[in-house]
């Protein structure tokens, strides 16, 4: 199996926007265990960042960048927002699409579905 990310590749630990926030999910996340996130991070074979209201710090959400089984894509990025955030939802997946294209190492993006650019081809 090959590296999810390559070698020296630092990860991007935060995105900030106007109405939302993101970190790595952790346990201080969440009342239940989420260290194997954690640990995922901290081995490089996914990454799981909390969705934070910006003004109280409250959890809004959840996106999650995984391997894929799919020979078509590099990985696999999942979000969600809580009901009572769900106008987040689109602005969410397309910040996180940017993101992914400015600062991490794949070129194909499989965004389960979503709409716009499902991959992007690196200028030499």
């Amino acid at each position: 199996m090959s590296q999810f990310v390559p070698d020296g590749f630092v990860p991007p630990t935060q995105l900030l926007a106007p109405r939302f926030r993101l970190e790595p999910l952790g346990p201080q996340h969440n009342e239940a265990d989420l260290t194997r996130h954690a640990a995922d991070f901290a081995a490089r074979t996914g990454f799981t960042f909390t969705v934070l209201d910006p003004d109280d710090n409250d959890v809004i959400g959840c996106v999650y960048l995984y391997p894929t089984a799919s020979p078509d894509y590099d990985v696999t990025v999942q979000s969600w927002v809580t009901a009572a955030n769900a106008d987040l939802d689109e602005p969410l997946a397309d910040a996180v699409a940017q993101w992914l294209a400015a600062d991490w190492p794949w070129d194909r993006v499989d965004r389960c579905g979503r709409g716009g650019p499902e991959s992007r081809h690196r200028q030499a």
